[in-house]
């Protein structure tokens, strides 16, 4: 039952973990956009941003709640990896739409010894998928990759943490976990969380179990209401006591697999169970002096990334001034022919072979800008995929970036794809999964829900992982120390929105605050079309790009909700939450405590 209450969620965090605000932490000056002026029609300014500065770590997020649990476990003598996973199960309380245990993602850290390390906790596809499973009987695509039990993939979120900590973590996993719990039991309802439920109120009414959680009494909980999720909680309780066992073995596993039993799912006690999180080599490439360590495959994050970059890393983009016609037009032109790549080659690497290393050559840069011209855009109907022969993700993501006092950068995406996943609550464990499959190619060649048009080597196979945007990303400075931590939630944007905040920082040296708030665009081979966020481009350069032969369109709305960590040369850490969406960093002053 819910019960109005005025005690706010911060507040009501700080009683469940004993945490209380740094009131010595200083918040960062407002810095100014480095002579780089935003359109007079753009929403946002660097004054927009209220970056935190701290030395003793630093916790950025979608939800302030979230970053308190992170920041307190630093302030106790965690590492960045323990806080980044109490970060990871609060926000699957907090913020249901994406934060998640129903779902997967990928980690990509930076630890303080100079080590580099990705973690693959992708969804896959049960065993018993097949290649044409979503076809109707006249070979066209159904909603079923979308909604309802037959589009969720194996959940990798819970297997992901657990070998994260069994890595790196300093601090007892049940520790960890009991943040989420307490908040499980019972949060104060904010105006995002009300706002999202409300929003989407008809998709969690498409299944009983889904609404008896997120609409009680038959109705969104309103702002100020005490909100309890009993049946998380128990199941976070399980898996605080027992592990990876406490949600791939025992009763977790059961009630999933009972759920897909009754709503017609495939996923099995045998996919759980068999289901493990892998350490990959991470993506690792020069941009003008800076290392960029981002997610491999099957996130295209990296590679795309990569092909990006480099392409512009040819050019002198301030000579051309920024946003201009002409750095806009060689930015999109390098951004269609990566995803034509991207959407044709790049897979699980389990199954398909991939072009990783020549993707982030410089001989495949300079090959790619012999294709550029700049005096006329070029068709993507006339750009093929550039490698020859070779043996692709949902708005609702949540990125967070943690980094401690030792130097510790962790960088976490994870998704259930779409806002509320496939709608499907498993009954009896209250959280939501995932609908990952429409990630895959369900038929090469056709978009899926976010556009994309994938190639034949994302198609379904049992066991597959699916192709992802997510671009979890670290930059390294010159001299090899931790510059950037950064990633964002957007779908097919998310690679665009990275490859922008880094470009922002590192050619037109952009403080945080500014390569947050500056407006953003997004091109992806198919559609032929480059959008870019309300206000954000100005009259003429829209003008002046049409001649050009490209076709620009406003979007509604905005792109990414980046969350970044930026170390500045005297070792201060600023943090910065994007103000499309909120959130918040949250800095710490000092560790109270070691942790033995």
């Amino acid at each position: 039952m819910i019960k109005h209450h005025v005690t706010t969620l911060v507040g009501a965090l700080l009683l469940v973990v004993g945490c209380a605000p740094e009131a010595q932490l200083q918040r960062a000056p407002h810095p100014q956009e480095s002579g780089t002026p935003f359109p007079s029609g753009w929403a946002f300014s660097a004054q927009s941003v209220s970056p935190a500065r701290a030395t003793g770590g630093m916790v950025t997020t979608t939800d302030r709640v979230a970053s308190e649990v992170g920041a307190e476990m630093l302030r106790r003598g965690g590492n960045a990896v323990d806080a980044a996973i109490a970060t990871f199960f609060a926000l699957a309380v907090v913020n249901p739409e994406a934060g998640n245990i129903g779902g997967g993602g990928f980690l990509v850290a930076r630890m303080a010894d100079g080590s580099a390390a990705s973690l693959d906790f992708r969804e896959k596809a049960p065993l018993a998928a097949t290649r044409d499973m979503f076809l109707d009987a006249a070979g066209n695509l159904s909603e079923r990759s979308v909604v309802g039990h037959l589009a969720a993939g194996v959940p990798g979120s819970v297997a992901g943490m657990w070998e994260a900590h069994r890595r790196w973590g300093s601090m007892p996993w049940a520790d960890l976990l009991l943040p989420a719990v307490n908040l499980a039991d019972g949060i104060v309802v904010h105006e995002r969380l009300a706002r999202s439920l409300r929003s989407n109120e008809s998709y969690l009414r498409r299944f009983p179990a889904t609404a008896a959680v997120f609409l009680p009494g038959g109705q969104p909980p309103r702002v100020g209401d005490r909100w309890a999720q009993p049946d998380l909680a128990a199941t976070l309780r399980r898996i605080a006591r027992d592990g990876h066992d406490g949600f791939y073995r025992g009763r977790t596993a059961e009630l999933v697999a009972a759920e897909m039993r009754r709503g017609g799912g495939i996923i099995t006690a045998q996919d759980l169970a068999g289901y493990r999180a892998v350490w990959r080599d991470p993506v690792s490439f020069t941009y003008r002096g800076h290392r960029i360590i981002s997610m491999p495959s099957p996130s295209s994050g990296g590679a795309t990334l990569a092909a990006i970059l480099k392409t512009l890393e040819g050019y002198d983009l301030r000579a051309l001034g920024w946003h201009s016609p002409e750095h806009v037009h060689l930015w999109t032109e390098a951004v269609r022919r990566a995803y034509a790549d991207r959407n044709a080659y790049l897979a699980d690497p389990d199954f398909v072979p991939q072009p990783t290393t020549r993707m982030i050559s410089d001989a495949y840069a300079a090959e790619r800008r012999r294709t550029i011209r700049t005096d006329r855009a070029t068709p993507s109907s006339e750009v093929a995929p550039g490698l020859g022969p070779s043996r692709t993700e949902g708005t609702e993501t949540t990125h967070f970036s943690v980094v401690d006092r030792a130097g510790n950068a962790v960088a976490i995406t994870t998704t259930i794809n779409s806002l509320y996943g496939n709608a499907v609550v498993v009954s009896g464990a209250g959280f939501l999964l995932n609908n990952e499959m429409d990630d895959f190619a369900a038929k090469p060649g056709t978009a899926n829900q976010f556009g994309l048009v994938q190639g034949e080597a994302n198609a379904i196979q049992p066991g597959k992982r699916m192709l992802s945007a997510m671009t979890p990303t670290i930059v390294l400075a010159p001299d090899g120390r931790v510059r950037l931590v950064t990633g964002t939630p957007g779908g097919s944007t998310i690679i665009t929105t990275v490859a922008q905040v880094i470009s922002d920082v590192v050619d037109w040296n952009m403080d945080l605050a500014a390569a947050t708030a500056a407006p953003r665009l997004h091109h992806q081979h198919l559609p032929d079309v480059l959008r870019f966020e309300r206000g954000g481009l100005s009259a003429g350069t829209v003008a002046r790009l049409g001649a050009l032969g490209h076709r620009v369109e406003e979007r509604d709305g905005f792109q990414g909700d980046v969350q970044s960590i930026m170390v500045l040369p005297d070792g201060t850490l600023v943090g910065a939450a994007d103000p499309r969406r909120g959130g918040a960093a949250v800095g710490v002053a000092e560790a109270r405590r070691v942790v033995q």
